[in-house]
């Protein structure tokens, strides 16, 4: 087997200590070292003096992150493997001999490196997953408000559009105060513009719904549960901000670029460019980019059958975050996405063509970055387009088999 590095050293990862093996063509040398900074700097000493090519550490959890934070600092090649693909060897149980089976992976080219950005792009990464986090929280306490408010029997939800818009606040000002909710109010509110004069129930429906019977416990803890919501509101907000000034100029014409696609927005945008950087060249193909992303289907092939696979595991915040996407696009009238959607799912169901879509959507993400292009829908007729000499061939065939033929002159009319 040809080596690839004349040394190179793999790294047992853990909490609280890093076992990492040394390997040359001569030798092997372990040493354990600590965790903190001043450990890991000890480390690159280590590694700087043997003249070390390359690096290679399991990707635990987030345990890898500030060793190849300090080591891609210096000229020694770190990289992050797949932990799965090291595992097939049975009989190493111990930190050590995880160590010697990395550092020999390695040497002889066995490991396959997995996409790192720059530490740039991966603290965008990290703004972006920690604004979707914030917000996945702000929808939690919107609908443990809501659960309050049904408890206490106060119909809100069904009277006007959103609660949580200047209307509801409003509202709910007025349910917290303990006073009660009659025509008087209402004209007052009115009077004031606190309250507009559209709502989706008319008055009388409005002061019906907001008669409720509320404890000073409930209460209490809607005050509780409005500050918080007021607070997410205010930490996105200053997310937001944040995000849009770590862009640069290239990240920036990626978002432009991206946004023309059907239910992505700019939110969106900027979490798949955080992701998948702007660069396509470190993905080969547009295939090659859905399977890292997670949304390709898995091989499941046996005596010349394929069989059902489920999508392989890839980046979880660009999958959810594409999906969320394709549920908006699918609702586009006389869309490509949407056509495409109502194919899958009359023979697929609705699950496997969200991902389909999902699928084509990075797909088509793909190809603009590649090529810097804009995207252009293609149509709800896209389909019948690309199926129209099949659909003529089969309804051909069909009237043959009622005993009806053309004749030369009518087939020459036909449009292949």
């Amino acid at each position: 087997m040809e080596r690839l590095y004349a040394v190179c050293c793999g790294i047992d990862v853990h909490k609280k200590i890093l076992v990492a093996c040394l390997r040359t063509k001569q030798s092997t040398e372990i040493r354990s070292f600590g965790a903190s900074t001043q450990d890991l700097l000890d480390l690159v000493d280590w590694l700087t003096a043997n003249q070390c090519e390359a690096v290679a550490m399991e990707s635990t959890a987030s345990y890898w992150k500030p060793v190849f934070n300090i080591l891609e600092g210096y000229d020694l090649n770190p990289m992050v493997v797949n932990a799965q693909h090291m595992k097939q060897v049975p009989g190493r149980k111990t930190d050590v001999k995880d160590a010697e089976w990395i550092s020999d992976l390695l040497m002889n080219g066995l490991l396959k490196p997995s996409f790192i950005p720059n530490r740039r792009q991966r603290e965008l990464r990290e703004l972006c997953r920690y604004r979707k986090s914030l917000i996945v929280d702000l929808g939690a306490e919107k609908n443990r408000l809501q659960k309050m408010l049904e408890g206490a029997n106060i119909k809100l939800s069904g009277t006007i559009s959103d609660i949580n818009g200047k209307s509801g606040k409003a509202l709910l000002d007025y349910i917290v105060s303990g006073e009660i909710f009659d025509d008087e109010a209402y004209e007052r509110l009115l009077a004031e513009k606190l309250i507009s004069k559209r709502l989706k129930a008319p008055k009388k429906q409005l002061i019906k719904d907001m008669q409720g019977c509320i404890s000073p416990i409930q209460a209490k803890m809607i005050k509780v549960i409005r500050t918080h919501i007021s607070e997410l509101e205010a930490h996105i907000k200053e997310l937001n901000d944040d995000i849009s000034n770590h862009l640069n100029e290239e990240e920036e014409n990626a978002v432009e670029l991206i946004k023309d696609i059907p239910g992505i927005s700019d939110t969106s945008a900027q979490t798949i460019v955080s992701i998948i950087g702007t660069d396509m060249s470190r993905f080969p193909t547009s295939g090659a980019l859905c399977s890292w992303g997670g949304l390709c289907p898995g091989n499941h092939e046996s005596a010349g059958k394929r069989k059902n696979g489920r999508t392989n595991k890839g980046n979880k915040l660009l999958r959810s975050t594409l999906v969320v996407c394709a549920h908006s696009a699918v609702l586009k009238k006389d869309s490509y996405f949407g056509e495409m959607y109502k194919r899958i799912a009359s023979h697929r169901g609705r699950k496997r063509a969200i991902v389909a879509v999902a699928h084509a959507i990075l797909q088509i993400i793909w190809q603009l970055l590649k090529k810097n292009e804009r995207y252009e829908d293609l149509g709800s007729d896209y389909f019948e387009k690309k199926n129209h000499k099949n659909k003529l061939v089969s309804t051909l065939k069909k009237l043959e088999n009622f005993g009806i033929t053309l004749m030369p002159e009518q087939l020459a009319q036909v449009a292949f």
